[in-house]
């Protein structure tokens, strides 16, 4: 187990060093190519509830999906890191108000929750994944635990740049799996 959080930390070191230096353009081109290719996706079109991530620290930049994805009729949840290390899903209206939260992740104001068995499509950030969908998170566990808890009926895609994709991701048995990464 030492060894597994040591390779982890390491991973997570070199990615989020990539994800800082890369250049706003690039960040931004490769956002719209992986925002295009999720919407044209069976799996999107047929959500009706989405929980998206607000992006942040040089990740895929998901603000312009949420906006086309409230614009095309989705209801649309983003995470709320509560204090006993569990996500809420809390609804997201066109042109809330978003403030800091405790881990610098930006959340509503005004938090309406969702029922999270009624979402039907999460979209999860992530430092790395891996061709079977393992992911590399920021270590608190967070996204594993919410996984873990929606149905069956639910489906997860991970958004990664390519340089976030590795050959194999380090597991241990809390890890959850995303069931499709969509990159760029």
């Amino acid at each position: 187990m030492g060894s597994v959080r040591l390779t982890k930390r390491i991973i997570r070191s070199k990615i989020l060093l990539r994800l800082n230096s890369q250049k706003e353009e690039d960040r931004e081109a490769k956002s719209r190519i992986i925002k295009n290719k999720l919407f044209r996706s069976k799996i999107f079109k047929k959500a009706k509830k989405i929980l998206f991530y607000v992006s942040f620290e040089g990740e895929v930049n998901t603000e312009g999906m949420i906006k086309k994805a409230l614009k095309l009729g989705k209801i649309i949840a983003v995470p709320v890191c509560t204090k006993n290390r569990m996500i809420k899903p809390c609804l997201l209206k066109e042109n809330a108000k978003l403030i800091r939260g405790p881990y610098g992740t930006r959340e509503p104001v005004g938090q309406r929750c969702l029922d999270s068995k009624s979402i039907d499509l999460v979209i999860v950030p992530g430092l790395a994944f891996d061709a079977w969908g393992n992911r590399l998170g920021r270590g608190k566990g967070y996204y594993d635990r919410f996984l873990k808890r929606l149905p069956d009926t639910a489906t997860s895609i991970g958004l990664a740049f390519s340089f976030q994709i590795l050959p194999g991701i380090p597991t241990t048995k809390h890890d959850v799996a995303v069931n499709r990464v969509v990159s760029a």
